[in-house]
């Protein structure tokens, strides 16, 4: 019989050395509080403090880069002042197509802007507008490419770098193309990059937001792009040659990557999707901290339709994934698409055609800039205002309509009134309006879809954005009557098909598309 060390035990024969509780019992797993993002900052972290506006912002600031590169060609494209030679122009001259080459000059130089340089007069002239199309055509198929990469691979965070990155080498080498067409592939490629910029940034901006302070934020997103708008006029009045505009307005985007982007954190939501929980975790404690909250030690992050399941520490959130063709397949986000598409489309082509209007008003360009970019901020304003009060759709139907019936109004008092076309102007106040609409449809088009396919979807109604921006100039050019009767049924119409889409106002910003489909079977509220 073999030796064994002594066994204590306790009067009743318990061994004592024996843990009290046994591995594998129920009570030695530690039960973990499983929550969705949304219910930790509402319940933990905050909706929006300290942390969310430092990240807002230095994200947000995105946008005035991309403002920069879409509307720098209003200056570098301009078509400067001119004079005859030494000799005076011809009685009767007021064009000049009707003068010999050789008999008048560029104010400025040829260096001033794209038109003098390149010769985009007269027989020439449709290159100008055939440079900016092709542009949004760029920027259209570029919003479909890094809103995918950014739901997969990239990331939001890591997809805004490559666009910066692109757009500073892109931009850059624009103010070297020696001819026009090296110009028009270098814009083109310029729009590639440049249309990943806003939607990357806006996602980035708002997923760590909570939901009762999400649309005021998404809002004032739209500030920046603005703000861009209004300092590119500063920037261009500055450098008044075509090259060092596009050098001084590509500049931005370098300094961002290396100043602004190593401050800004991935978004949590994409962490968690992609499997991630740990690098999810470790940005909401953060959060919570930075915002003076306590987030407990029992809790952990899971994906919408996990959260009520008792699952363990020990069982992570495996990795999501989701495409355009779930988009398609799920009946509840179908139809979704293609709504968001067709609206976005059609108030891109008014939010773009009235504002085309600004190089036509005859006064200083800088200063037209300037004020029309400023003129757009009580847009801003007013619907981060109604926004949380009366909802998504009410007000997404109501500010269509209220742009569109003007626009036909405008037309019945040409008509009926005969109005001079500088009566116009007046008209031309209504895309205020239309500004606020095209910002909160970034709002309610983020709401509409689960993250795992929410830049994907986003980037589809950018490209239909992008389609309507490529389509105004054309509508602008019929000039007359026929423009604001094109924007007003654009309008009404668009009114009319948001009135099919569902309300997100108090809706949780879900993860998967199961769980928005069992959200809104179950009428979940945040």
């Amino acid at each position: 019989m073999s030796e064994s060390s002594p066994t204590k035990s306790s009067p009743d024969g318990v061994d004592l050395r024996s843990p009290l509780i046994q591995p594998g019992s129920a009570a030695s797993t530690k039960r973990m509080e499983r929550l969705s993002i949304d219910d930790m900052l509402l319940k933990y972290c905050g909706e929006f403090g300290w942390w969310q506006f430092r990240h807002f912002v230095l994200t947000s600031t995105a946008w005035a880069l991309e403002a920069f590169h879409t509307m720098v060609v209003i200056f570098a494209d301009r078509e400067p002042d001119w004079r005859c030679s030494a000799g005076g122009c011809p009685a009767g001259v007021q064009t000049l197509c009707q003068l010999e080459p050789g008999s008048w000059e560029w104010v400025g130089g040829t260096g001033s802007s794209t038109v003098a340089e390149f010769g985009l007069i007269c027989g020439q002239k449709y290159k100008i507008g055939l440079v900016q199309a092709l542009f949004f055509a760029g920027c259209m198929i570029g919003a479909g490419v890094f809103g995918h990469l950014s739901d997969s691979r990239l990331g939001r965070k890591g997809s805004l770098l490559v666009v910066c990155m692109l757009n500073a080498i892109f931009g850059c080498t624009t103010a070297l193309s020696p001819d026009y067409w090296t110009y028009t592939l270098l814009r083109i490629l310029t729009g590639f990059s440049t249309g990943g910029v806003g939607l990357c940034a806006f996602v980035l901006a708002t997923e760590p937001v909570g939901p009762r302070k999400r649309g005021v934020a998404g809002m004032s997103t739209f500030y920046f792009f603005s703000g861009g708008i209004a300092i590119l006029s500063g920037i261009a009045y500055i450098f008044r040659t075509w090259r060092a505009l596009y050098i001084a307005s590509s500049i931005p985007s370098l300094l961002f990557l290396v100043i602004v982007l190593p401050f800004v954190s991935e978004s949590p939501r994409w962490c968690l999707i992609r499997g991630n929980t740990g690098r999810a975790m470790k940005t909401m404690c953060e959060i919570a901290k930075v915002n003076g909250k306590n987030l407990p030690a029992g809790v952990t992050l899971a994906l919408d339709q996990e959260t009520n399941e008792n699952r363990t520490e020990q069982e992570p959130t495996h990795a999501v994934t989701g495409t355009l063709l779930d988009v398609l397949r799920s009946p509840l986000t179908r139809i979704r698409l293609f709504l968001a598409v067709a609206i976005n489309f059609l108030c891109s082509i008014v939010y773009y055609g009235l504002s085309l209007n600004v190089v036509n008003l005859g006064t200083n360009l800088y200063i037209n800039v300037f004020l029309n970019a400023v003129a757009e901020m009580p847009a801003f304003l007013l619907t981060a205002v109604l926004l949380d009060k009366f909802g998504r759709k009410p007000l997404s139907i109501v500010t269509q309509w209220f742009s569109g019936v003007f626009c036909i109004v405008g037309v019945l008092f040409k008509r009926v009134w005969n109005m001079e076309d500088d009566s116009n102007g007046l008209w031309y106040s209504w895309d205020i309006g239309m500004a606020g609409t095209y910002n909160l449809l970034f709002i309610y088009t983020v709401e509409l879809f689960p993250t795992v396919v929410r830049n994907a979807a986003l980037g589809c109604a950018t490209q239909a954005a992008q389609m309507g921006a490529i389509l105004a100039p054309f509508i602008v050019v019929f000039g007359g009557g026929i423009p604001f009767l094109v924007f007003g049924v654009s309008g009404v119409v668009g009114g009319i098909l948001a009135v099919y889409l569902p309300e997100t106002l108090h809706r949780p910003l879900y993860d998967t598309m199961a769980g928005m489909e069992d959200g809104e079977r179950f009428g979940l509220t945040s």
